[in-house]
């Protein structure tokens, strides 16, 4: 794409994931809505509840990407430990947050119980509160790291959330796509030379297996719609010479 693009990464963070006991729903949900505010997710990766692991990750990515969002971890149970992480990436403490706690204690429970959630109000000194619209504790925000949860429901909640003045991307990321019952290969030296004449659009070639054949779609994606428009132009009539009708446009 044209200039440089607002980029974000994705964390996540749970022994869960990588048991493969939970799949993760959020990155795609993430990604979607990180389009429209001109974010392009360009990396994603999955780690352990392990301290050294996530302090490292962080860091790297911090300074590797314009945004970091983290899901998993921020719950009441001892291995809930992002916070914790969080605050020593960025060399400070955790606060039992004001705000956190009354959310907290507007749900009544037994002391025990309450004390484990009480967890879920120690803050790093000097982030911003990340709104929960479910009424549960919020995440939070440390410069470029966004800390979400894990739950999908409530993680989705969280995202509404973003805005434009929180989040300055850039152009959204807009999309056009087509299909046509060719092989890749068929078509992977004229796809090339299509790409090399938009180089600030993406185009991308994914195969489809189905009950009446196989073939390919090809998917464009960038922030002019004009030159998205014109690459697609260029894709169908790249289908019909070779004889054959664009399908899933």
């Amino acid at each position: 794409m044209a200039g440089d693009p607002v980029t974000g990464c994705l964390i996540i963070i749970g022994n869960e994931i990588l048991s493969g006991r939970t799949q993760d729903t959020n990155l795609a949900h993430l990604a979607v809505e990180l389009n429209e505010l001109g974010v392009r997710m360009v990396e994603a990766r999955v780690i352990p509840d392990v301290e050294k692991t996530i302090v490292d990750t962080v860091n790297e990515c911090r300074e590797k990407f314009d945004y970091v969002f983290t899901t998993g971890g921020i719950g009441p149970t001892h291995d809930d430990i992002t916070a914790d992480c969080i605050a020593l990436a960025f060399n400070t403490v955790l606060e039992l947050h004001p705000e956190v706690v009354k959310i907290i204690q507007s749900r009544e429970a037994p002391p025990d119980v309450m004390e484990s959630r009480m967890r879920m109000a120690r803050i790093p000194k000097g982030a911003t509160l990340i709104e929960n619209p479910t009424g549960g504790p919020p995440g939070f925000q440390m410069e470029n790291v966004f800390v979400m949860a894990g739950i999908p429901i409530v993680m989705q909640a969280m995202v509404t959330t973003f805005d434009r003045k929180r989040i300055p991307g850039g152009d959204p990321v807009r999309s056009r796509s087509i299909g046509a019952y060719l092989s890749e290969g068929k078509v992977a030296v004229k796809l090339r030379a299509i790409q090399e004449e938009h180089p600030d659009v993406d185009l991308g070639s994914y195969p489809f297996f189905r009950q009446d054949g196989f073939g390919t779609n090809l998917v464009m994606r960038g922030t002019s719609e004009d030159e998205l428009d014109e690459m697609l132009g260029e894709v169908r009539q790249m289908i019909l010479d070779c004889g054959v009708e664009p399908i899933s446009e």
